[in-house]
């Protein structure tokens, strides 16, 4: 057979040609930076906002910590409504709830096979209730995750202080909730120990990994994670610098130095971003003479919790009727429409933005890049200006096209490539000079800064160094009509009044 021969149409030969150069203009992402954080969670960084529910026995005995004694019949929330703690939660712009399944009193929400100091043992519903299952149930109707809170110190369990028999008593239990109440988003656990009590030891790694087995895409947090770690006080608020690497081998569980997880490390080898746990009230149980917390307030955790990189964890304790205290709701119902009048509109959505360099322009336009400086105006995190590889600086500059008032700044990283930015600063238009209202360190996930009172059109957000090239996902500028806020001075980051510390008792 002769050899075939080939043809092509000059049409077809130009649309080959135009297709390699379509393929070999296309600019890659750059490599992530690491350590950076696994999908579940990077779903943990974007709920922003938990709901602790703390409810037991201790509710009922008006007690912080049980002693592990206190007669299961006065457990009687005869009023008990999962589905408005849920509903509250989620009107308030909640993602999860997470319930105290057992505290250190030892005192059981579900009717668990190992210990008869359970809700079996109460006269609520003649002994037949299960106060997880029915907040399991009303999150699954509501659409929000739930989570587990089961303490390890346990002061009514005979076994607790022999390390074998404990932790298999506890493995037990951990696992009927695991597996009898459908999806499990977060585990929270930590290694609180009465110093008066029987010494043992955790078996941490065993538990994480039952936990990982049972449930693969529940994030487990501890002081040292390992997917979400504590921030190291329970006032709600993170440190302003927040990293969300540490190194999780230098953290001891219940003895960890309160500073480093605050801050975090730059130089951390692991990805375990913080959540910042805080009581609406004083105490973490309901206890009547207690008062909630200012609406004011709890937008000062927000700003110190979620504005730097941490998620919020609010408990809010439901009463010994069995439901969120009108107060408590009445406040929730507050934040809520306070943090949509913030944060409802991008006074910069519409800016004209340009930036120092883009990565890729050399390979195409900067108006073609997929990393262009526009992308910053939208909240897609998948979407992110790139400065040009080898700059650890670079900036930002917006063309309000008037003047703008405003106070607040959002900035947020495309932390699916890791965390970066070391030092920022951000400046306003007046006059005939830039003036700097914004001097930061970290950003993360997301920064909030308050500022005095601003009116410019033209802003610059200048990066002054980072660990790799700067990758920012999202830039906007919001008007806090109603929040009053004093600044410590002309280049600081304005803060609003003290939040006021709670009792540690988890």
């Amino acid at each position: 057979m002769g050899r075939a021969e080939l043809s092509f149409s000059p049409f077809l030969l130009s649309s080959v040609s135009f297709f390699f150069e379509t393929v070999t203009c296309t600019v890659t992402p750059p490599l992530p930076v690491t350590p950076f954080p696994s999908g579940r969670q990077l779903a943990f960084q974007r709920r922003e906002q938990a709901m602790f529910f703390h409810f037991g026995i201790n509710t009922f005995a008006d007690r912080e910590t049980g002693t592990g004694y206190d007669d299961p019949s006065i457990f009687n929330p005869q009023g008990l409504d999962a589905r408005q703690w849920v509903r509250e939660a989620k009107n308030a712009g909640f993602k999860i709830v997470i319930l105290t399944a057992k505290h250190a009193d030892g005192f059981c929400l579900w009717p668990t096979a190992y210990t008869d100091y359970s809700v079996k043992a109460s006269p609520w519903k003649n002994g037949t209730g299960d106060v997880v299952r029915e907040v399991a149930d009303a999150a699954k109707e509501q659409g929000l995750e739930f989570g587990l809170y089961l303490s390890p110190w346990d002061r009514h369990e005979a076994t607790y202080g022999d390390t074998m028999l404990y932790n298999e008593f506890y493995l037990a239990q951990m696992r009927e909730l695991l597996t009898m109440y459908g999806p499990i988003s977060e585990v929270f656990l930590d290694g609180n120990k009465g110093t008066e009590t029987r010494d043992m030891v955790y078996l941490f790694p065993t538990w994480f990994a039952l936990i990982h087995q049972l449930q693969p895409n529940a994030n487990i947090f501890s002081d040292a994670g390992p997917d979400v770690r504590w921030v190291g006080d329970e006032t709600g608020e993170a440190g302003v610098t927040s990293w969300s690497m540490i190194n999780s081998t230098a953290v001891t569980i219940g003895g960890a130095e309160e500073a480093y997880l605050n801050e975090g490390d730059i130089s951390g080898l692991d990805w375990v971003p913080p959540e910042c746990d805080v009581s609406i009230r004083p105490g973490w149980f309901w206890h009547k003479y207690q008062q909630p917390r200012s609406v004011e307030t709890l937008i000062d955790i927000y700003f110190k919790s979620v504005g730097r990189n941490c998620v919020m964890l609010l408990n809010t304790p439901p009463n010994s009727t069995g439901l969120l205290h009108d107060t408590d709701v009445k406040i929730l119902q507050e934040f809520k429409s306070t943090m949509e009048s913030i944060f409802s509109q991008n006074l910069a959505s519409k800016a004209h933005i340009s930036a120092s360099s883009t990565r890729g322009s050399e390979a195409t336009s900067v108006e073609n890049s997929p990393f262009r400086p526009e992308q910053v105006l939208t909240d897609d995190l998948n979407e992110y200006w790139a400065a040009e590889d080898g700059l650890s600086s670079g900036h930002l500059q917006l063309d309000l096209g008037a003047n703008v008032t405003f106070n607040v700044v959002k900035i947020q990283e495309a932390v699916n490539m890791g965390q970066r930015v070391k030092k920022y600063h951000v400046d306003v238009w007046q006059g005939a000079s830039w003036h700097t209202v914004v001097h930061g360190t970290t950003i993360g996930y997301k920064k909030l800064d308050r500022i005095t009172l601003t009116s410019t059109q033209l802003v610059r957000f200048v990066i002054d160094d980072a660990r790799a090239q700067p990758l920012i996902a999202s830039f906007g500028l919001y008007l806090d009509a109603r929040t009053k806020v004093t600044c410590g001075g002309s280049n600081s980051t304005c803060l609003s009044s003290p939040t006021e510390k709670t009792v540690s008792v988890i």
